[in-house]
């Protein structure tokens, strides 16, 4: 069974291990938001493509669902002794991706390095980043125009959010290797994660292309809400989602990607809010505390895209 999922980060990664360890090797093609991406310490930084990686080589800290296993600080222990930026936590195991990265990005593409760290790490799913292409996530908000770092990490998702737009989208190409995964006449389903729609899967889909690619996939296209009763699991979609004037239901997030979807899954009683939209909708525990959490929402998703909806 083939499969390509559209993930962010924390939350995507967690569905997307479930689905990498359900799926038999090799089956499985993530595409990875990178309007997170940013320059830092003159380090290029993939906080979404990282965790990916990390999550599923099995390295991630599950303590806090980004960064590495079992990390260090020396780093920026001595980078605060020297006055230095200290708001964004890079750990010293994590340092290394961000410096191999930024030495490689001088002559090689975005795609090429993160499908050889992928290899490196033993992971057999294909990684692909949305774009090779600077696409930059930025927030206008009730102090001005926010980078998403300075908005998600320094400002810890406190400013009131106005309006979101993904700068250097217009101009980006898609990742060749996405649209071709797309086009398979042997794919069996598309993903979308439960990652933030605004932050995290948006970013993706404001690359040209990439809707009309889904629109006219042959395979279901499903999507797992990240809302639970009227509230995020974590970060801040509910509270964008009532900045920006939207119900915080699974039913504002049907519609939000109802050009597209096929079949939408909710949590619990979250489903009754759908009906009447004209998208499937099937219900599951969208809660991953565990492993077999995950394992048991990726099943969920693939038996709804297996019946044809």
């Amino acid at each position: 069974m083939s499969v390509v999922a559209l993930s962010g980060g924390i939350g995507g990664a967690k569905l997307a291990l479930g689905l990498y360890r359900v799926l038999p090797p090799g089956e499985l093609i993530v595409v990875a938001n990178t309007g997170d991406d940013f320059e830092h310490l003159g380090l290029s930084i993939s906080p979404d493509i990282d965790t990916l990686l990390y999550t599923l080589a099995r390295i991630d800290n599950p303590e806090t669902g980004w960064g590495r296993r079992n990390e260090t600080w020396t780093f920026m222990a001595a980078l605060e002794t020297l006055g230095g930026e200290t708001w964004f936590k890079l750990g010293d195991g994590d340092l290394a991706t961000h410096v191999e990265r930024s030495r490689r990005l001088a002559g090689e593409t975005l795609s090429e390095i993160t499908d050889d760290f992928r290899c490196r790490l033993g992971i057999s799913a294909q990684l692909l980043p949305m774009s090779n292409d600077r696409v930059r996530t930025r927030l206008l908000s009730e102090e001005g125009w926010l980078d998403f770092q300075d908005y998600f990490v320094r400002r810890r998702a406190a400013p009131v959010v106005r309006k979101i737009v993904y700068a250097g989208a217009e101009r980006a190409q898609v990742n060749p290797d996405f649209l071709a995964a797309l086009a398979q006449n042997d794919l069996d389903a598309v993903v979308i994660c439960p990652s933030n729609p605004f932050l995290s899967i948006d970013p993706i889909l404001s690359v040209p292309g990439v809707r009309d690619a889904l629109r006219a996939c042959r395979a279901p296209v499903v999507g797992v809400s990240p809302i639970i009763g009227g509230k995020a699991v974590k970060g801040p979609t509910a509270k964008i989602m009532a900045e920006l004037g939207l119900p915080v239901d699974a039913a504002a997030v049907a519609r939000h990607y109802e050009d597209f979807l096929d079949v939408l899954i909710t949590d619990g009683g979250d489903a009754r809010e759908v009906e009447g939209i004209g998208i499937q909708v099937t219900s599951s525990n969208t809660l991953m505390l565990t492993i077999e959490d995950r394992e048991a929402l990726a099943r969920a998703v693939l038996a709804a895209a297996d019946r044809g909806f």
